[in-house]
């Protein structure tokens, strides 16, 4: 197997020099650097990562802590994360965090303190200020993805705005009777991401003085939930809004397939709006709220790199809110021209 002795002897440099080229740490000059990078492909010669960190005192592996894995959101937040680390030449390592307390004890205190990271970035989850504490005091750079965390930098949207926003543009439109089919408050997920929304909701119902004619619907995250809730109220015509807000795009595209199904026309008998930015809701036509979750993530390996890099400090508390987009298609229209607000419905 070739070794560094190999690649020194014929650069003609010393190990120590043909190391420093190898591994970027310490000055070499150019034409030496391309000399022994030259020979160390003519050899087939690899820098062993296990002895480069032992040199430099570090991995060139970030860990991402993630509640899930196959929900499309967390997915592409991933996808985001890894190009930009790759692209950088860092590792990645992945740990799913489950509502297991005991598990969650043996990832923050044993992984990711004891196992060789860098830095970790936290998709979704609310680090305690215990965690926090822990890698803080082991000097790696810590960023939180998906709501405010004291302590650390943190990326996120603002839930309430979006919310609202996607609200007022039913308004603005005509449309008094309006539900929105959003997340259990009995479970929530970390940063209260469904709370947020229904208050959004209510928010822009309130400012419009249309509280009582607004109402709200627990279902699951995702377009079964949203295709089942919608079969029940779409079916009733007491029960029927002319306007849904759907917590999230998955959501929403469950609504109009139901919708489809039960022969009620979208928009012009009933307009849906959602949140996210699916790569599915252009084939829906859906009118939605967008907030680039690949984007999010790459943003968030970018703070990483520039805090290992030494090209930034890291501020305490530091809040970056992502920018979002609205985007308007055939799912959303005025109200029926012989609809009437009817019986108010409480939120």
């Amino acid at each position: 197997m070739s070794a560094i002795a190999d690649v020194a002897r014929i650069a003609g440099v010393s190990k120590s020099t043909a190391s420093r080229a190898l591994s970027g740490r310490g000055y070499v000059s150019d034409a030496t650097r391309e000399r022994v990078v030259q020979a160390a492909t003519d050899i087939g010669y690899v820098v062993s990562s296990n002895a480069a960190s032992l040199v430099t005192g570090q991995t060139r592996n970030v860990g991402v802590v993630i509640p899930y894995v196959n929900r499309w959101f967390f997915a592409e937040v991933l996808d985001g994360i890894e190009s930009t680390l790759i692209g950088a030449g860092y590792d990645l390592t992945l740990y799913r965090l489950s509502s297991d307390a005991e598990q969650r004890r043996r990832i923050f205190d044993y992984f990711l303190v004891r196992k060789r990271v860098d830095a970790v970035i936290a998709v979704g989850i609310e680090l305690t200020a215990h965690e926090v504490d822990q890698l803080r005091s082991l000097g790696k750079p810590i960023v939180g993805l998906g709501g405010a965390i004291d302590g650390i930098p943190t990326l996120n949207i603002d839930d309430v705005e979006a919310a609202r926003l996607a609200t007022t543009h039913l308004i603005s439109l005509g449309h008094r009777r309006i539900m929105h089919l959003g997340g259990d408050q009995e479970e929530q997920m970390d940063f209260r991401v469904h709370a947020q929304r229904l208050a959004g909701f209510r928010l822009a119902l309130a400012d419009s003085a249309l509280e009582r004619f607004g109402s709200f619907r627990a279902v699951p995250f995702s377009i079964p939930g949203g295709y089942t809730m919608a079969l029940q109220v779409l079916a009733d015509p007491r029960l029927r809004p002319t306007a849904i807000v759907a917590g999230c795009d998955e959501i929403a595209i469950g609504v109009i397939i139901a919708a489809r199904q039960l022969g009620i026309q979208v928009p012009s008998q009933l307009s849906i709006v959602g949140i996210d930015g699916h790569d599915l809701s252009p084939m829906f036509g859906l009118t939605t709220l967008e907030q680039f979750p690949a984007r999010q993530g790459a943003m968030a390996a970018n703070v990483v790199l520039d805090r290992l890099s030494g090209h930034a400090e890291e501020p305490i508390d530091n809040r970056i809110t992502m920018p979002v987009a609205f985007a308007v298609r055939t799912s959303t229209t005025a109200p029926p021209a012989d609809d009437s607000a009817g019986d108010a419905v409480a939120v």
